[in-house]
């Protein structure tokens, strides 16, 4: 009877954390449009959630390039194929890592940030005070934040790809000595627009908004403490990274079986 009494409770409160969570969806997303309106609260979105991630993008993306660089030269080499290096980087960071990656990157950085600042600004009564002077958090507070989510992450995502490549370009071709005009012909005849790149950018988008959502959610229902606000950014960063894999799963599924 215990059991039954946790796992009827547990249920229930899974079933109210959701539907707490499509209330939050259904409430921020016809915000958006006032978002553009207030553009210089969106720019400093954008400067806060996408030109602060920047170095550890361009530095994450650099060194998985070379890795892959690496790996693949080693690789290739046993069936003579070295020449497709740059295939099979750019192929690699274009399809999953470089969404991947980045989009682990922005909720560690970017989405763990959103969620203190959202949970701060309720235990310190900023968002009660908002309501009570009949501003709408969701249009002032929420709302800029996930539009700027969703412009960013897909930019980031492609810096992420182009440094990737860059790195592996400078192992594959500085280093290891592979034909610079293989490395560049064999990955321009197999990567493609729509197939590849346009996919790759869905994936980021979609990242986006889980990552966003997840941020702004659990820092809107956050305990209004200093220990509620640190279990909130720590569930952020965990929710988020599972529920990136997970979706990655998904949509690779769906784009490319």
């Amino acid at each position: 009877m215990i059991f039954l009494r946790y796992l009827g409770s547990s249920s229930l409160e899974v079933l109210q954390a959701l539907g707490k969570l499509a209330f939050f969806v259904f409430s921020v997303f016809p915000a958006l449009p006032y978002s553009v309106w207030r553009f210089r609260l969106l720019l400093k979105q954008i400067y806060f959630t996408g030109v602060l991630s920047l170095p550890i993008i361009l530095t994450a993306g650099l060194f998985v390039g070379m890795v892959l660089g690496l790996q693949g030269h080693n690789i290739l080499t046993s069936f003579n194929a070295e020449e497709a290096v740059g295939t099979m980087t750019a192929l690699s960071l274009i399809r999953e890592l470089g969404p991947v990656v980045a989009a682990l990157l922005f909720a560690g950085r970017a989405g763990s940030a959103l969620t203190a600042e959202v949970g701060l600004m309720k235990s310190t009564e900023q968002l009660s005070a908002l309501e009570m002077m009949a501003v709408d958090p969701m249009k002032f507070v929420v709302a800029p934040r996930l539009l700027a989510c969703i412009i960013t992450l897909p930019m980031l995502a492609m810096i992420f790809i182009a440094m990737g490549i860059f790195g592996g370009y400078l192992v594959a071709v500085g280093w290891l000595g592979l034909d610079e005009g293989a490395f560049w012909a064999h990955m321009n005849d197999q990567v493609d627009w729509h197939e590849d790149v346009i996919n790759g950018l869905i994936k980021a988008i979609a990242f986006a908004v889980l990552i966003a959502i997840i941020s702004l959610y659990q820092g809107y229902e956050s305990v209004p403490t200093s220990e509620g606000v640190s279990r909130a950014t720590t569930r952020t960063v965990v929710h988020a990274s599972l529920g990136v894999l997970g979706l990655d799963f998904i949509l690779t599924a769906l784009m490319f079986t």
